[in-house]
């Protein structure tokens, strides 16, 4: 069992940036791949980026690709998302979420979800 608690949201002004930490409960974090995904409302919820467990590969969206990294400590259980030259379409609630195994790109298959935190970028 993992839980997964997410932080670091808020309100930023375009082309700003903000760092999303997601912090892991358990002794088998470094087991897990673990993806970052977003939900805009009306629309479904899409990858944004992912990680696999030793951090040495990484994943991205086309449309966040050169403006944010994913990255990930397993002596601290946390994977961060560092957002830069943020957009008003990268406007969402943020989850990050965990799966033993490798990276995939679909929510369903992940097994375990925190519960979200809101990036709102005004134009």
């Amino acid at each position: 069992q993992v839980q997964l608690v997410e932080s670091g949201g808020g309100l930023v002004q375009a082309g700003g940036s903000l760092r999303l930490s997601c912090a892991a409960s358990g002794r088998t974090f470094s087991s897990y791949a673990m993806g970052w995904f977003r939900q805009a409302p009306g629309k479904e919820r899409e990858f944004v980026a992912g990680i696999r467990m030793s951090g040495g590969t990484t994943y991205y969206a086309d449309s966040v690709k050169g403006r944010f990294t994913i990255s990930r400590d397993n002596a601290k259980n946390t994977v961060y998302l560092q957002m830069n030259s943020l957009k008003p379409e990268d406007t969402a609630v943020y989850f990050c979420a965990a799966r033993q195994s490798i990276v995939v790109l679909t929510p369903t298959r992940y097994d375990y979800w925190g519960q979200g935190t809101q990036v709102t970028v005004s134009a």
